[in-house]
């Protein structure tokens, strides 16, 4: 359900019991929609990070171990607060918890 003004657009926001511009409804859902990632000693992550594994970790479907120490570059967020998309060489799809990697 929607105004329309001849300005701007107005839309409900159920969670307010208001009526707020469009643009304003948007920038205040994505940004309670982002969420902090978090590495095992605390260290904020973000898309790009390069970051550290601090345990041996095998890779189910791969059949292989990716030891602690491993460098995994360019990591992007999923949304998830505990979960990392990153690339590796010969494992497609990998995905990662944040509880065992380290902001490099």
């Amino acid at each position: 359900m929607s105004i329309d003004n001849a300005d701007e657009e107005y839309v409900f926001d159920e969670e307010s019991g208001e009526w707020m511009p469009a643009s304003e409804l948007a920038a205040k859902q994505s940004q309670s929609s982002q969420v902090e990632v978090r590495d095992a000693v605390g260290n904020l992550l973000a898309d790009g990070d390069q970051v550290t594994l601090i345990k041996d970790l095998t890779v189910k479907g791969a059949g292989q171990t990716l030891k602690q120490g491993t460098l995994i570059k360019s990591i992007r967020l999923t949304g998830d607060e505990q979960e990392i998309d990153c690339k590796y060489p010969g494992i497609k799809g990998l995905v990662l918890r944040a509880e065992f990697v380290k902001k490099r």
